[in-house]
Formats: C-alpha cells, structure tokens, sequence
C-alpha cells in the first residue's frame, strides 16, 4: 500500500490543496487575491495541527528550543546545577525541608531485609526454608549493621542508604565502589565507598565523544565499560597537585559481578548523567528565599522604635545616663544604626526622613504559598507534605499522605532495585563462597540463584492520621483475606510478623504461668 492509497503526504513533498468553491468565486473575480487565498492555505496545512508547534504565533514565535540528545542538554549545565542545589539545600528553608522529607519518608531508619526464598523451586520443606532464610538474614545483618562494611568505617549499611539516596537527590547521581579490603577478625571483604558525583569526569578532561561521557566509557550497545574517578574531589582546597584518575572497570572479569553501582534516575535514552531533582525550580527557590529575606528584614526595621532629638544650637551632649550604649547616640558618632527604643541626637539643621515599610506585609503569606505550591508539583511533595500544615481536613490530609506516599513508595522501589538489590547480590556471592550461607547449585545455575537471592525490603512505616481508623482497615483486609498478617505489619509498623509472632507465644505462656490470664484453646477451663 502507498502514500497515494493511504491518503497521507510523503515527508518532503507539498500538500494538494483542493479548492473550494469560494476559492474558485474569489479567484474568477481577482486571481491575485485567489491566489494570496491558496497561498495562505497552504502555509496553514503546512504548519501542522497543534497550535503549540506553531512558529507564526506571537507568543510562541521566539520559543525555539533545542532538539539535543540527553547529553547535550545536561551535561553542559550538570556542574552549576549541583553547585546551586547544594547550595539551596544548605541555605534555603524549603529546599532543605523538601530533601530532608525525601530522604525520612523514603529511607528513614533503613531498609530491614526479609529473605524469602523460593522453597518451591529449591525443593526445601517449611522447615528447611526458614532455617535458610534465618542464616541468610543473620549473615547479612552481620554484614550490613556495622561500620564495617563501609570502606572507611564510619557508616553502616542504613547510614550509607541514606547517604546515596540523599546524593542522588542533591546531585542528580551518585557512585557506590564495591572494592574487597581485608580486616581482622571480620568475615567479609566487601565494602561501599561512596563517591560524589563531581569526582566522576572524562580522564584528562578528553572531550566527550560517542562512547566516552560525563566520566562513564560505554561499549557500542551503551553498557558502561568503565569509570573515570578523581582521586581527589576538584573541589577541595587542600589538594593542590595536578588532577589524577583512577579507572575502574564496570564488571569484574572473572564473576560478572558489578565494581560500580550507579545510581540516578533515567529520564532520556542513553542518557549518562542524573540531574539533580531541585533543577526545575532552582530559580523559583532562588528568588522565592531573596524575597522571603526582604520581607524578613523589613518587619525587623519596622519592628524598631527610634527617637530623633533635634536641638535649636546643635548640642548633643544629650542625658543619657539612664540608657545604654546601644540605645543612646549623639550626632557626632560616626556610625548610626537604628534599633530597639534607640535615641539619637541632631546636630543643628539636621532633620530626619522617615519612610514607612509596611510591614508586616498582608500579601505576602498568599502569594508564598502559591509559589511553594508550584515548588511541591514539581518535586511531586503535596503542599501539605512539604510544608508540615495540616489544617484544612481529615481528608484532606489523608489524600495528600496517600499522594505523597505513592510517590515515596516509587522511590523506594528504585533505591531497593537499583542499589540494595545489586549490594546484596554481591555480597550474597561472597557469602555463599565462603561457606557461611549453604547454598547448593548456586554458581551453576542463574535460575538457582535468583531462587536463593528472593527478598523483601522493609521500610519504616508510613505513619497514620487515624489510627483506629488504619488497623480496622487492616483488620477487615485479613479478614477477607486480601492481605496477610506479615504485610498489614509490615504496613503499620514496619515490623517482622514472625519474630512479633514468636514473641508474643512466648508472653502469653508467661502470663499464663504467672496466674495472669487463663490458658488459650483445651487447656482452658469451661
């Protein structure tokens, strides 16, 4: 089938504009208006039929964007863009706020790893499973709840995921090195070095090209090969010899196992660097804090009360005895500074001019929220969420906690996929080589070792308006049986259901034994 038969224009070949029958009326009376008529017509079809590509609008006229590859559009600006968020996450109120709730709400305390293998495929009974599962989580805690594990002992395993989500916010990406240091006394050799984004650059600052950029070389299929790293941060004063990189392969040559795990969010194909989240509203965030400062110090000069005392002779030799130095001056002190009931004397034909600021302003709350209301759609934080202010309704709140959480509950998958996920496999391989963790055909089989690297990753809990309100909700959950004791705990306290479990069998037979309660089930008395 053809252009022709399909009815549709072929790329690079004008338009058959049919004449109407006024177009033929217009042109029999005056060809060169009919003609200016088709001419018209023409351009029309030619434009296309959204107005937002037009190029003849007025207002859309000198809007001519780029149509650059990802690269081209980010890594140019990458390096202001992560200078101006860190600066605005340290310096401007909802900048900081704004990381901050990202980083409590989606890491919070840490992710606790909950094993699950798949006892199916395996071939293990109940019994055999659990015991499994139990080494594997033991191991890992050994592994994962101590500094040890981080390359210069000063982070745990929780302590580093909030260290790189918070990076990967900040600076759009982060780099976690998997290098293997041996330690007395400590079984594993695997250990997280983080490194920040800046480090990561082309070696000898050599241009970008179609296989080497932002620091990252990549095979002709775009699968990372290997990563230039500073061996200094070339923002740190004290270092000042010439600027030297480490290269370090992407995959290890002998396991296959990643040496670098990259984390950042992709937005574009075959795009090579993150870009920080506060990038869209940089500017915004900028002007909203130059503002919020200006009002801040005119509420505090209006807030002074200062007495001007002007004398018919110019003598300023003023009793002020009952006052102090920083509320009494006289006209010949070099420096004048207003402030709280201060008096100053006039030298002889002196007059003061007052200027009133207004302040407090009364448009100035409105117009805040408006803008921080533009600043949460962009960083996809509820007003309510990003600022703490729950006052409108319960429902109200209620909505933008479960908004909110959709959105911390993505997060939270791309973290567990993209960095815990890729750590424990790694680790899980040392494990399994060393003899701590039994897991038979696990080097032979990639089938066999999905199976034993089956997990769940807990977060902390979400919180709840209502509590009542929540556990009748999970209560009637199990009962319908569309959910299970285990994840309704999970859910609401972010707790193990088995350990709970145990626990609480352990409780009730020492109020039993203690005469504090009566036995449960056919040692009970009718």
């Amino acid at each position: 089938m053809n252009m022709k038969e399909t009815g549709r224009r072929h790329p690079g070949t004008l338009p058959n504009i049919r004449p109407t029958v006024m177009d033929r009326v217009v042109e029999y009376f005056s060809p060169v208006r009919g003609a200016r008529r088709r001419k018209a017509r023409l351009f029309l079809a030619l434009t296309g039929g959204y107005t937002g590509g037009s190029k003849s609008r007025r207002s859309l006229k000198r809007w001519t964007p780029l149509g650059n590859d990802a690269d081209s559009d980010i890594l140019p600006d990458l390096p202001a863009l992560r200078e101006r968020s860190r600066d605005l996450s340290r310096n401007n109120p909802i900048a900081t706020g704004a990381i901050a709730t990202k980083v409590t709400n989606v890491v919070g305390s840490g992710f606790r790893l909950k094993s699950q293998v798949d006892r199916d495929f395996l071939g293990l009974d109940d019994e055999a499973a659990d015991h499994l599962e139990s080494t594997i989580e033991r191991e890992w805690s050994l592994f994962w709840d101590t500094r040890e594990c981080d390359a210069a002992r000063s982070l745990t395993g929780s302590e580093n995921t909030r260290l790189v989500y918070r990076q990967a916010k900040e600076n759009g990406d982060v780099f976690i090195l998997l290098p293997r240091i041996k330690r007395n006394g400590i079984p594993y050799d695997l250990r997280l070095q983080v490194v920040e984004a800046d480090r990561v650059c082309n070696k000898d600052n050599e241009p970008d090209s179609e296989t080497l950029a932002g620091g990252i070389r990549r095979d002709d299929a775009g699968a990372p090969v290997e990563y230039h790293i500073l061996k200094q941060h070339p923002g740190n004063a004290r270092y000042l010899k010439n600027a030297e990189w480490d290269t370090v392969d992407a995959y290890g040559e002998k396991t296959g196992l990643p040496n670098v795990i990259h984390l950042m969010r992709t937005l574009r194909p075959n795009q090579s660097r993150g870009v920080p989240d506060l990038a869209p509203v940089i500017e915004p965030l900028k002007q909203l804090g130059r503002y919020t400062d200006a009002e801040l110090m005119a509420t505090v000069i209006s807030g002074f009360f200062t007495v001007f005392i002007e004398t018919a002779d110019g003598d300023t030799d003023l009793q002020l005895d009952d006052l102090s130095d920083e509320t009494g001056a006289a006209a010949s002190d070099s420096d004048y500074k207003l402030g709280n009931g201060a008096i100053i004397g006039l030298a002889q034909g002196e007059k003061i001019s007052t200027a009133n600021p207004g302040r407090p302003n009364t448009t100035f709350d409105p117009f805040f929220i408006s803008i921080v209301r533009q600043i949460g759609v962009a960083l996809e934080l509820p007003f309510e969420i990003l600022i703490k202010h729950f006052t409108a309704s319960y429902s109200a709140a209620r909505a933008a906690m479960v908004e909110a959480w959709k959105y911390f509950t993505s997060e939270r998958k791309w973290l567990v996929d993209d960095f815990l996920k890729i750590v424990f496999e790694v680790w899980m391989y040392e494990a399994v080589a060393s003899g701590r963790v039994p897991a038979a055909g696990y080097f032979n089989d990639p089938a066999v070792r999905r199976a034993y690297l089956g997990a769940e990753w807990i977060g902390p809990a979400k919180g709840h308006i209502d509590e009542q309100k929540e556990i009748g909700a999970a209560e009637k959950r199990v009962g319908m049986g569309i959910s299970t004791l285990a994840e309704e705990t999970a859910q609401l306290t972010g707790g193990d259901w088995d350990k709970k479990h145990r626990r609480r069998v352990k409780e009730q037979q020492a109020r039993v034994e203690g005469g504090l309660t009566e036995p449960i089930g056919e040692e009970a008395t009718p």
